[in-house]
């Protein structure tokens, strides 16, 4: 008798539960599409089709959890799927296109470096699966205000934005090759570090923001279209050193509170 059935069961009849369901896992299945598509775009040298392919994924794996958990569709098997979809649109599609782009031209400058290109977009890669299964292992342990490491959508749109970017300005000297590389390098390691990340998970939809707070909306909106790889590098830029900098202040901070409380008092 098959495993499948349970004993329990009359047969002829599936076992509950073995359906998906439909809407959310249309969503993340989108996103796959996407990342693949990406990275045909890659492959064929059409690297602002690949971009906007990967800010499509970006956009797509953020309504699918929001839809499955306003419809009441949340699933193991969603939650597996999605890691799934993330690790190609956000891990595997970014190390290709950041590769075809770039880093496949440090083969000019020496075999040695040939072998970093390559190298650069697998540590890239294996971050992004390793900041994924960190996070679906750690993510109801750790505090929801701040991601641990740079999420790995963040860290794929600092790398396709910086393509997009290098493509329209036509960049094609050593410096923008090594720039490349060691920005690759950079949203790697920042994927597997414990720096913290602001989640904006406190900001609630439901929540009431003031009127100068909201009107940064449309501004950002405005601002993408008049320059969407410009805008789009420089927002993935800022968040991707907010992690660091967020760090480095909270290290001077404890550093002036140990001198004031070493501090003799005054009497």
């Amino acid at each position: 008798m098959s495993n499948e059935v349970r004993q329990d069961e009359p047969a002829g009849r599936s076992p509950r539960g073995r359906g998906i369901y439909l809407l959310p896992n249309l969503l993340t299945t989108g996103a796959l599409f996407a990342g693949f598509y990406a990275i045909v775009g890659a492959i064929d040298g059409n690297y602002q089709r690949s971009a906007i392919a990967l800010l499509t994924a970006q956009l797509l794996d953020g309504l699918d959890g929001r839809v499955a958990r306003l419809t009441g569709t949340e699933s193991e098997f969603g939650r597996e799927y999605d890691s799934m979809s993330d690790l190609v649109a956000f891990g595997i599609a970014p190390a290709i296109i950041v590769y075809q782009w770039g880093l496949i031209r440090l083969a000019d400058y020496g075999w040695v470096w040939g072998k970093i290109g390559w190298l650069a977009a697998f540590l890239f890669a294996v971050a992004a699966a390793l900041r994924l299964a960190r996070f679906n292992v750690h993510a109801q342990s750790v505090d929801r205000r701040f991601f641990e490491g740079l999420p790995s959508p963040p860290a794929a749109a600092l790398i396709w934005s910086l393509v997009w970017l290098g493509d329209k300005l036509e960049w094609s000297g050593g410096g923008a090759v090594f720039l490349c590389c060691a920005m690759t390098v950079f949203a790697g390691l920042m994927m597997v570090s414990r720096v913290p990340y602001y989640s904006f998970k406190d900001v609630s939809p439901r929540g009431r923001v003031s009127f100068t707070r909201f009107f940064v909306i449309p501004l950002c909106f405005v601002l993408i279209a008049l320059d969407p790889p410009t805008v789009l590098f420089a927002m993935a830029s800022t968040y991707a050193a907010s992690g660091p900098a967020l760090s480095l202040w909270r290290l001077r901070r404890r550093s002036r509170r140990r001198q004031q409380e070493g501090k003799p008092s005054r009497n």
